[in-house]
C-alpha cells in the first residue's frame, strides 16, 4: 500500500506515460543515487505516476537540485507534501488547506497552483472536476496567505494532483526546474494538411528542446533543413510550416503538396549515405526506423564532420530495460563528440507526449558557427 496515499511520508512524485512507470522508476533511482540519496520506488503498472520515498529533506533537495528536463522518462516532478483522502468530505478546499498549513515553511508564498490527474483513462474522467475544483481551492489558499493573489513566476507552484477520485497528492516544485505544461503535456492538434500525425513529435520537440525566447533566432524563415527518412512528409511538414528549405531524403513518395510548396527537394537515396553539397544546413532531423546505436552515430557524425548546426531525431526503444538502453545510447553519443569534436555540445533527451515507443534526442553545438547563419 502506498505510505504517501495514507497519509504517511514524504518523497517526489515523478508524472510520465502509462507502461513506462518501470523506466521512470529506474532513472529516478539512478539519478538521486548521483546525488548521494537512497530511497526506494513504489508504484503499479499502467498508473501513470512513480512515488519516490525518501526523507522529507532528501525531497526538497531533489526538488532543488535534479534538473527535470534533464530527466528522459519523467514529464513532471514534485516534491509531495502529505496526501489528503477527500472520499465524502463537502469542502474539500479546506481538507488540502490542513495538509498544506503545516509545511508552508517548507514553500512560502505559493506563486501558482495546478490542480491534475496522471494521464490515464481512469485519471482523465477527473479532469472537469479539477478544473472547476481549482476555483474554490485558489480562493481558499489566498484567503489563508498561501497562495499569491496573481501568478508570480518566481515562486513556487503547488501542486494537487487527483490520483482517484478519494485520494489527492499534495506538493510542490520551484519555479526553475518544472514544467510550462499541465502533467507536463504539450497538447497539440494535428494540422489537417500534414501526411501523418508523426508530424506531431517535430512539433512537440521544437517547443520542448528549444525555449520559446530563442525560437525566433533558433527557428525560422530562411534556413536550411535535411529530413532523412521523410517519406512521407510528416516532419518535412513543420520544416516547411516555419518557413525553411528543405532537401528530404527517402526512397519512398513524398506527399504531393509539400512537394507543392516550391520548398521541398526530394533527393532518393539512403539516409545513411547522403550528405549535404554545401555545409550550410541549419536543421537535420531523422524519424528512421533503424538500431538507435546506428542512428545516434549517424547523428553525431553531421555535426563533427560539420554538416548541421542542430539535430532533432529518434532512437527506438527496446521492450524491457529500457532506461539502460536509452543510458547507453546517449553515453555512446557523448563519448563520440567529446572524443572527436572541439566544442562544448548540448544533449537533449525525452519521452515527449507524442512518442510511443521511441524517445526523441536534440543535439547542438554551444558555440555558434557564422556560416550557418541564415
Amino acid at each position: 500500500m502506498n505510505e504517501i496515499v495514507n497519509g504517511k511520508g514524504s518523497g517526489i512524485i515523478l508524472l510520465c506515460r502509462a507502461g513506462f512507470e518501470s523506466d521512470c522508476a529506474a532513472e529516478i533511482q539512478d539519478k538521486t543515487a548521483q546525488l548521494g540519496v537512497y530511497g526506494y520506488c513504489q508504484t503499479q503498472p499502467e498508473q501513470a505516476y512513480v512515488t519516490y520515498h525518501c526523507q522529507h529533506e532528501e525531497a526538497e533537495h531533489i526538488a532543488r537540485k535534479l534538473v527535470l528536463k534533464e530527466l528522459v522518462f519523467a514529464r513532471e516532478m514534485f516534491a509531495v507534501l502529505s496526501a489528503v483522502k477527500l472520499a465524502g468530505v463537502e469542502d474539500r478546499a479546506s481538507e488540502v488547506i490542513n495538509v498544506l498549513k503545516p509545511h508552508q515553511e517548507t514553500f512560502g508564498l505559493a506563486g501558482d497552483l495546478r490542480v491534475e490527474t496522471p494521464d490515464t483513462n481512469e485519471a482523465n474522467q477527473l479532469s472537469k472536476f479539477c478544473r472547476k475544483f481549482s476555483v474554490p481551492l485558489r480562493r481558499a489558499l489566498r484567503k489563508e496567505d498561501l497562495l499569491s493573489n496573481k501568478p508570480l513566476a518566481k515562486r513556487p507552484l503547488l501542486h494537487v494532483l487527483f490520483v482517484n477520485a478519494a485520494h489527492a497528492l499534495v506538493g510542490y516544485s520551484y519555479s526553475y526546474n518544472q514544467t510550462p505544461y499541465d502533467g507536463g503535456i504539450l497538447r497539440l492538434r494535428m494540422p489537417k494538411e500534414a501526411p501523418s500525425r508523426s508530424t506531431l513529435k517535430l512539433d512537440e520537440a521544437f517547443q520542448v528542446f528549444v525555449p520559446e525566447n530563442e525560437q525566433e533566432e533558433r527557428i525560422h524563415s530562411g534556413m536550411k533543413a535535411v529530413d532523412l527518412g521523410a517519406a512521407p512528409g510528416g516532419w518535412t511538414y513543420q520544416l516547411v510550416r516555419r518557413g525553411m528549405m528543405v532537401q528530404t531524403v527517402d526512397n519512398g513518395p513524398m506527399a504531393e503538396s509539400l512537394m507543392d510548396t516550391g520548398q521541398v527537394k526530394h533527393i532518393q537515396e539512403d539516409g545513411f549515405k547522403f550528405r549535404p553539397k554545401k555545409k550550410n544546413i541549419n536543421w537535420l532531423v531523422c524519424d528512421m526506423v533503424e538500431k538507435p546505436a546506428r542512428v545516434g552515430e549517424l547523428m553525431a557524425s553531421w555535426l563533427l564532420d560539420g554538416d548541421c548546426e542542430e539535430a532533432i531525431f529518434n532512437l527506438k526503444l527496446p521492450m524491457r530495460q529500457r532506461y539502460a538502453a536509452v543510458k547507453e545510447y546517449l553515453e555512446q553519443i557523448k563519448e563520440q563528440l567529446q572524443t572527436e569534436g572541439t566544442k562544448p555540445f548540448e544533449i537533449q533527451a525525452k519521452h515527449l507526449y507524442h512518442d510511443r515507443e521511441e524517445i526523441t534526442v536534440h543535439l547542438r553545438w554551444l558555440l555558434r558557427d557564422k556560416r550557418f547563419s541564415a
